[in-house]
């Protein structure tokens, strides 16, 4: 061989070689690609083979990454169309429920997102699809309204609320339950749904007792067992709730109790029990029960010495002794006393403290029928 030849020959292989080394770099570029692990290290993974589902769906991932929104809704739908069984299913609902999300079609984004939740609670996408869901229902419950033509005109309070429940429901323990938890009951709250949001609340505490928002939960908590009461010709089960759940603040967050100002608010609760009560003798001085009308202004100097409401009780026993039989005057307290302020009634032996391990019974007293004759 010349030497002419051996250059000739070597060109030829040093070009070959070349080619090969571009045909497989190119196909090994088509066949793997690198992913990023939790550990921040690249991990090689194999590609997908050109035309296959995993390629398509992989396409309407790329679109979704580049911001074109509406062709990665359209391929996703298509895929979903073309694949009924494929394993990845759950994944082309994520990518076509975050293409609706990216153009603000809430309402149909959620759909996908529950597709995920119902059909596929194993898949990987199932807690991603929970958070997309939360997302949606804190829009809802802050006022974001449902589309119509294309205009945000209908309430979307129910989807918000039915979103909060379903992910409390589906992950109970975790911290996306926990999220959703506060937010229901904050939701209530802005409503002024006092009572579900009294529950929410509740329940919330019990279910996360270590929360960093259980404090704000028990603050509000009792706001919305006093936001709950009506007045006094209503019931008054919120009231006593509220006080209970004061005085157990008090005991077990002190601070928290003074900034809430607890003091003030069981003297506030007080009052407007003692006026309920005063509002129950009226009603039984009305219908001529005068015997339940005393009874009635007793326990109220009994149990609330201080109050507005025992001061305008004992102006109104006039009314009511004279109509007494002798067996009940024999027990009663010297009301004349009490008048002239010979007997101070915060150191009188009818003054008890008050006890709270029985507000049911009390409750059941408080609420009977003169609630049901005065309440409109």
């Amino acid at each position: 061989m010349t030497v002419s030849s051996l250059r000739k020959s070597s060109w030829y292989f040093t070009f070959i070689s070349v080619i090969t080394a571009a045909f497989l770099s190119c196909r090994t570029s088509a066949q793997e690609s690198y992913t990023l692990t939790e550990d921040d290290q690249w991990t090689k993974v194999e590609s997908a083979e050109p035309g296959s589902p995993e390629a398509q769906l992989s396409l309407a991932r790329q679109a979704l990454a580049n911001e074109e929104y509406d062709r990665a809704e359209t391929m996703a739908g298509q895929w979903l169309e073309r694949y009924e069984h494929h394993p990845l299913r759950p994944d082309a609902f994520l990518i076509r429920g975050d293409a609706l999300m990216a153009q603000h079609s809430y309402y149909q984004a959620a759909f996908e997102y529950e597709a995920i939740a119902r059909l596929y609670p194993s898949a990987e996408a199932f807690v991603t699809a929970l958070e997309r869901e939360l997302e949606i229902a804190k829009l809802y419950a802050h006022g974001t309204k449902r589309k119509i033509w294309g205009i945000r005109i209908f309430s979307a309070a129910d989807e918000a609320e039915e979103l909060l429940i379903r992910i409390q429901e589906r992950m109970p323990g975790s911290q996306l339950a926990e999220e959703a938890g506060i937010e229901l009951a904050d939701f209530y709250f802005r409503r002024r749904d006092m009572q579900l949001a009294a529950d929410a609340y509740d329940l919330f505490i019990i279910n996360y007792p270590q929360s960093e928002k259980v404090d704000t939960a028990k603050r509000r908590l009792i706001y919305a067992h006093l936001a709950s009461f009506k007045g006094p010709e209503f019931d008054a089960t919120g009231l006593i709730d509220a006080r209970v759940e004061l005085k157990q603040l008090e005991q077990t967050a002190p601070l928290s109790a003074e900034k809430i100002g607890s003091g003030a608010l069981i003297a506030r609760i007080d009052e407007s029990r003692a006026q309920k009560m005063l509002n129950t003798a009226k009603w039984y001085l009305k219908i001529r029960d005068y015997i339940s009308a005393e009874y009635t202004i007793r326990g109220l100097v009994k149990k609330y010495p201080r109050s507005l409401a025992t001061a305008s009780a004992l102006r109104l026993i006039d009314e009511i002794i004279p109509e007494l039989p002798q067996s009940v005057l024999d027990e009663a307290p010297d009301y004349a006393a009490y008048q002239a302020g010979l007997i101070d009634l915060t150191e009188s032996p009818l003054t008890s403290v008050e006890d709270d391990s029985e507000p049911e019974a009390e409750a059941e007293q408080m609420n009977e029928a003169p609630a049901k004759e005065i309440a409109p």
